[in-house]
């Protein structure tokens, strides 16, 4: 689950002036090194909204997309037709938690949610990178390319699609 709200976050993170954030698109590579420095390395597509709206395209090394709004959060992996939906936290303001987003040094922002501290780069205003440890204590590190930050982004694109047969699991 705090995977999820990783995944929410780090879409909303998009620009140095958090203040004045509404929007966010881009591609991203994300690479996840577990303790022995093994790494994963995923790729795809990300779009955010606000007030709480964000869908990640995974399209390498599977395709995988993750949907998430204020209440909940849809994963739909195709390859094993399966979704799985999650009831999130609803009075969690993402938003609002990257407003308070502090400026360590030149390019170099730290955002906090309970323990744990995002690393955010940017250049030029626009958001390079986010690193963090995750609860698996792996090191996470997601670079942004292509980045659009305040376009208008169709509201539909936040609504989960999958065919009827697939399982669908609450949790």
């Amino acid at each position: 689950m705090k995977h999820l709200f990783t995944l929410f976050l780090t879409s909303t993170l998009a620009f140095a002036s958090f203040d004045s954030l509404n929007s966010f698109q881009a591609d991203f590579t994300q690479s996840v090194t577990d303790d022995k420095n093994k790494s994963l390395v995923y790729s795809g597509h990300v779009a955010a909204s606000k007030p709480q709206n964000a869908v990640w395209n995974y399209t390498n090394p599977i395709k995988k997309d993750v949907y998430i709004n204020r209440f909940n959060a849809t994963v739909i992996e195709p390859e094993i037709e399966q979704v799985i939906i999650r009831r999130i936290d609803s009075s969690l303001d993402f938003f609002n938690m990257l407003r308070n987003a502090k400026k360590i040094e030149k390019n170099r922002y730290e955002a906090y949610y309970k323990e744990s501290k995002f690393v955010i780069t940017t250049k030029d205003e626009v958001i390079e990178t986010i690193s963090y440890i995750d609860e698996f204590e792996n090191k996470v590190k997601i670079v942004f390319k292509n980045q659009k930050q305040n376009v208008k982004i169709d509201m539909k694109i936040f609504t989960p699609k999958y065919p009827l047969e697939f399982d669908v699991i609450r949790d």
